[in-house]
């Protein structure tokens, strides 16, 4: 019986969708939390690692209260678009999101807080704005340690299992990610695809977290 591949590639798709805008949203926030004093900045803070703590499940019923056909969001949602959020592949995204978020957040805020600030006020005394700063200072310096943790982003969304499966449901053909596709095939006792899809999503986070460890030993070494 040939191997349905979809899961796997769908599984691709939603990780790297859910990182570039986990990498946007993400360094925003750790340069916001890393640069600025305001009431609620530690309340930010732990709601941004919420994420983290909470059971999958959990997660993946809040977003289901917030997202759901039922709700303002979701309603707004199918009056523009036409169609419902949840089980679709655009609500494992925003799953994966939330997974990805809380890593490039507290990596990149660690690796902006401990870049040499002499060189971020010798730009403000040449007169520079804050944001040429960011993009011509801050964020080259940090630039091994975000690349990093926006390698685990990527692999911490590929492996998301339980809040994709509450709120993109297991559709075939649809929102059928790789993680779903192998319990599925486990409960069915379809052994030999559980097997293929767990190595090769194995191979694929192994290589993953080298490539992060490897540009994080770069940067120890450019600090040696």
């Amino acid at each position: 019986m040939p191997i349905d591949w979809f899961p796997l590639w769908l599984s691709l798709e939603v990780a790297s969708a859910a990182t570039v805008i986990s990498l946007l949203a993400g360094v925003w926030l750790a340069w916001v939390l890393a640069n600025k004093s305001f009431r609620g900045k530690e309340l930010l803070d732990a709601l941004t690692a919420l994420p983290l703590a909470l059971p999958p499940t959990v997660l993946g019923y809040y977003l289901l209260v917030v997202l759901g056909r039922s709700s303002w969001l979701g309603r707004a949602w199918e009056a523009v678009t036409g169609a419902p959020l949840v089980f679709t592949w655009r609500a494992a995204v925003i799953a994966s999101t939330l997974h990805a978020i809380p890593l490039l957040v507290k990596s990149s805020r660690a690796a902006l807080e401990n870049i040499d600030r002499a060189f971020e006020r010798a730009g403000r005394s040449l007169g520079a704005s804050e944001w040429r700063l960011f993009w011509r200072v801050s964020l080259p310096l940090a630039r091994r340690p975000i690349a990093a943790a926006t390698a685990l982003a990527f692999a911490r969304s590929l492996g998301d299992f339980g809040a994709t499966l509450m709120i993109a449901g297991n559709i075939p053909g649809r929102t059928q990610t790789a993680a779903i596709a192998i319990y599925d095939a486990v409960e069915s006792g379809d052994t030999r695809t559980a097997l293929i899809l767990v190595l090769v999503i194995s191979a694929l986070t192994a290589l993953i977290v080298f490539l992060a460890n490897r540009l994080e030993q770069r940067r120890r070494g450019m600090f040696a």
